[in-house]
């Protein structure tokens, strides 16, 4: 799903020092590791992420025992993590049950970037809050699209391993997979039966914008219900950070690019935010959710504060990864806590690049749209497997 940091990726490597590797596509080595080289390890609620990765362990018992669990052979089977799943503590551990728990089952590894570089960018983001109409009348003009029939949206992994986390979406003509309207022909209308697929209209577009950037939201309906919508498709076209287009016009300064910046800056250039949102050619399309909360590409509903969406291509989901970064709001505690992978999203490329799941209401939104800083991660293996 969703994310503004394309251009940071540079600073990653002004921030460790360091340009002997590309962030992007720099290989995952990993390095083992102890708990007590994980910095605040003592001081988490690891019982928060044990309820995340409890979660993780209804989908891993259901993978065949046989299956490589991740793309790299170190990562084990199926079987290597169901046998931590059979162990769960119950329902109510308590944090150190919770940390002894992962003690007894798991060794860190610390994710580097081809084995030269340990820090990544790590960033946040949100279920978005929006206001909207399921008819087109008054402020509500900009419609929410759902998936259309004809979009073919293909995981190239599951035709060569090595593309692995890779994605490709287009329309079949005459047999052949073409691409797909780009954001600027989609939202003129030019998709076939276009009308049919309008089922929301909101009050603004550049919280349309902002809502397939995070890839899930609420809308608050016109006659006091709320409506949610998750993520359910993308025209295939590669994301593109519009903040680097407004660092490029000298619009912005990049020391002092973050969601709300970008947010203010369009808000005051109505005139220009159009031309400078297609930039991002990239179109998401959404369905309506059921349940009590936004679902991550592993299928199962995000967990606030422990949910990580990862670069699937090279850590699996359901791998639980220790992260160690700059708080997102200044002044705060440093982020060292217990996550889960269990989302991914166009612009999350990377070894050691995370993105962490704040979940809805004015805070979550306030750290999203903040956070941005260089971290280490490490990633918990089981010791079955080792």
């Amino acid at each position: 799903m969703k994310q503004l940091c394309f251009f940071l990726l540079s600073l990653v490597l002004l921030l460790a020092g360091c340009n002997a590797v590309n962030p992007e596509t720099a290989p995952l080595v990993l390095r083992p590791s102890s708990f007590s080289a994980l910095p605040g390890w003592d001081q988490d609620r690891q019982e928060e992420a044990l309820a995340a990765f409890s979660r993780s362990c209804t989908r891993i018992m259901e993978q065949p025992s046989g299956q490589q669990f991740g793309p790299d052979t170190l990562m084990g089977t199926a079987a290597d993590w169901q046998e931590p799943c059979r162990a769960l503590p119950g329902a109510g551990a308590t944090p150190s049950q919770a940390r002894a728990f992962f003690e007894k089952w798991f060794t860190p590894w610390q994710a580097t970037m081809a084995g030269q570089q340990n820090e990544g960018l790590f960033t946040g983001y949100y279920e978005a809050s929006l206001k909207g109409s399921l008819t087109r009348q008054g402020p509500h003009q900009y419609p929410l699209r759902r998936r259309p029939a004809d979009l073919v949206m293909v995981d190239l992994g599951d035709f060569r391993p090595e593309l692995r986390g890779q994605r490709i979406a287009g329309r079949v003509t005459e047999g052949q997979l073409k691409p797909y309207e780009d954001r600027a022909a989609i939202s003129r209308g030019a998709l076939p039966g276009d009308d049919q697929l309008q089922f929301v209209w909101v009050d603004s577009p550049v919280d349309a914008f902002f809502l397939q950037i995070q890839g899930s939201g609420r809308i608050l309906l016109d006659d006091g219900t709320m409506l949610r919508v998750g993520y359910d498709g993308q025209n295939g076209w590669p994301y593109f950070a519009i903040g680097r287009e407004l660092i490029q016009r000298h619009y912005l300064d990049k020391d002092a690019v973050s969601m709300q910046s970008i947010r203010a800056w369009l808000g005051a250039h109505p005139d220009q935010a159009d031309e400078i949102m297609n930039t991002n050619k990239s179109y998401v399309f959404f369905k309506v959710l059921e349940g009590d909360g936004p679902q991550g590409a592993e299928g199962l509903t995000l967990v606030p504060g422990r949910s990580l969406a990862v670069d699937h291509a090279r850590l699996p989901y359901g791998a639980p990864v220790w992260i160690a970064t700059a708080p997102p709001i200044s002044g705060e505690t440093r982020l060292e806590r217990l996550m889960v992978a269990q989302d991914t999203g166009s612009a999350i490329r990377g070894a050691v690049r995370g993105d962490v799941f704040w979940g809805y209401g004015k805070r979550a939104e306030d750290l999203a749209g903040r956070m941005k800083a260089a971290g280490r991660a490490w990633l918990l293996l089981p010791k079955t497997h080792h």
